[in-house]
């Protein structure tokens, strides 16, 4: 895919807007390797290179192993997530797919076990950021040439 449009110097107030919800998910309080993995596994659903690129990268980085990340598609079969993560993952899919879960009773109560009224509501929201990152992303054909590009300008 190529590049349809640069959004970033067209609405550069919209973008510093989701930046400021991204800012304020590396500050919220919520593991960032947790997040991450959510970043990562709803990008993968959407099909956003980009996002799926930069959140690897991340993980990679922070240590995440190989074979986490290899499985992380397949979490439901793979015995190495955590309770926790289980239930972000699950969590974070439903919300994806909400047009077809509608959310459904067994995911919200495996997460309200897991975390916080506000670790919660912090999850849904980076949930619903990455989703949107992801739609921003994919709509206008950024992939990852186009980061590792913005990256080396500075």
């Amino acid at each position: 895919m190529s590049l349809r449009l640069a959004y970033w110097t067209v609405a550069p107030d919209a973008v510093a807007a989701m930046r400021g919800v991204s800012k304020y998910m590396l500050e919220c309080g919520l593991d960032r390797n947790l997040v991450d993995l959510v970043y990562l596994r709803i990008s993968q659903i959407n099909g956003c290179a980009y996002c799926c690129d930069l959140h690897a990268n991340d993980l990679r980085k922070a240590c995440e192993s190989e074979q986490r990340l290899d499985c992380l598609a397949a979490w439901r079969e793979a015995s190495f997530f955590s309770a926790r993560e289980r239930a972000a993952l699950a969590w974070a899919e439903s919300l994806t797919h909400v047009s077809v879960t509608h959310a459904p009773d067994d995911a919200y109560q495996a997460a309200r076990a897991e975390f916080s009224d506000k670790e919660l509501v912090d999850l849904t929201f980076a949930v619903a950021l990455m989703n949107a990152w992801n739609r921003i992303a994919v709509g206008f054909g950024q992939g990852p040439a186009e980061r590792k590009a913005k990256a080396a300008a500075g």
